[in-house]
C-alpha cells in the first residue's frame, strides 16, 4: 500500500501489479505525520512493514519489479549516481517551482540556466550509453523518475525542452514503453 502520492513512476514499473494507492487528506495530515518513519511522505507498506523516503522505495520496486534498477551492481550504483544528478537538477529548480513564486521572471533566472547546466549533461550520456536510456540497454527507475519531473515541469512550461531535441526523443521513447503507454492511456494522460 502506498501512503500519501505513489512514487513517480511507481505505477509503471509494473502497471499489473494492484496495490492500493491511500491518499492522505490534508486535515488528517496532521495526526498521521507522528506515525510515519521519518515524519514524511510517502510510505510504501509491504506485509506490514513500512518503508519510508521516496528513493528507497523506487529502488525496492525497481529491483522487485522487471530489475529496473540495473543488470548488475555497477549499473544500479551507476543508475543511483544519475538519481543524484537528478536530484542536484531538481533541487535548483525549486525557486522556480514554489507556489508563489514569480515564475516569469525565475524562469529566466533559474529554470533556464538550470536546464542549460544539466541537460547537456544528460545528452551526453544518452549518447555515450547508446541505448536511449540512461544506464545499460532498458528503462530504469532514474529514467523513470527523471521523465516524470519533465512531465510535471511541461505542465508549467510547455516550451522548455524545446532546446534540446534529444531530451524530446528520449522522453518519447520511455512513453513509448508498452506497460507505460498503457498506464498513460488508463490515466488519460497524452504526452
Amino acid at each position: 500500500m502506498f501512503v500519501g502520492a505513489s512514487p513517480p513512476g511507481s505505477s509503471s514499473l509494473s502497471p499489473h501489479v494492484d496495490f492500493e494507492d491511500n491518499r492522505i487528506k490534508k486535515e488528517n495530515w496532521a495526526v498521521l505525520k507522528p506515525t510515519t518513519p521519518f515524519g514524511t511522505l510517502p510510505i510504501l507498506e509491504v506485509d506490514g512493514k513500512e518503508l519510508g523516503q521516496s528513493k528507497a522505495i523506487y529502488r525496492y520496486l525497481g529491483k522487485q519489479f522487471g530489475n529496473f534498477a540495473g543488470a548488475d551492481e555497477f549499473e544500479s550504483a551507476q543508475i543511483d549516481q544519475w538519481v543524484d544528478q537528478l536530484q542536484d537538477y531538481d533541487t535548483a529548480m525549486r525557486p522556480w517551482s514554489a507556489v508563489g513564486s514569480d515564475k516569469e521572471k525565475l524562469y529566466k533566472e533559474v529554470a533556464e540556466p538550470t536546464r542549460d547546466h544539466h541537460f547537456p549533461l544528460i545528452v551526453k550520456q544518452l549518447k555515450a550509453n547508446g541505448s536511449g536510456f540512461l544506464v545499460g540497454s532498458k528503462v530504469s527507475w532514474a529514467d523513470l523518475i527523471f521523465v516524470n519531473a519533465l512531465e510535471i515541469t511541461l505542465t508549467s512550461a510547455p516550451n522548455f525542452l524545446d532546446k534540446y531535441p534529444e531530451i524530446i526523443a528520449y522522453v518519447n521513447k520511455i512513453h513509448e514503453i508498452p506497460e507505460i503507454k498503457e498506464r498513460n492511456e488508463k490515466q488519460g494522460l497524452n504526452y
